[in-house]
């Protein structure tokens, strides 16, 4: 499997919010290759290997008070990477990863993104490496 980039979605009215915290087409992406599941959310980062990836589920629509900059699930510590309203995908992990404070810690179990294409992501990360066949 060759390298594949998800850019986010961004929803107009928020831009100019999400530019002040470093959050930007140029710098909020998601990359899937046939390792790692990287994503780059302005200053913050979250890395896993691809079998870390337990299951996804897309979601939404989404509250903007919940959904719009990083957000910390009081339920479940899952991390949310959000940038638009409309819909996302929410990643489950076998072993939870660290994301939103240096340190490693709180680590998440899960996280959210609000990608432009979330059916293409969930696909991409549905594919078992080398072949296309699905993994999860």
């Amino acid at each position: 499997m060759t390298g594949q980039r998800f850019g986010f979605r961004f929803d107009p009215p928020w831009r100019p919010v999400l530019a002040l915290l470093g959050v930007r087409p140029s710098t909020a992406w998601v990359d899937v290759d046939a390792d790692d599941l990287t994503v780059r959310f302005g200053p913050w980062r979250l890395r896993t290997t691809r079998d870390n990836v337990a299951e996804v589920q897309t979601t939404g629509p989404y509250r903007w008070w919940r959904a719009i900059g990083t957000h910390l699930s009081a339920a479940d510590v899952g991390i949310s990477f959000g940038t638009s309203t409309a819909r996302g995908l929410c990643v489950r992990f076998l072993r939870p990863v660290p994301a939103l404070l240096p340190g490693g810690w709180p680590r998440h179990p899960a996280m959210t993104v609000t990608v432009a294409d979330p059916d293409a992501l969930a696909r991409a990360l549905a594919a078992a490496p080398g072949d296309g066949a699905e993994r999860l």
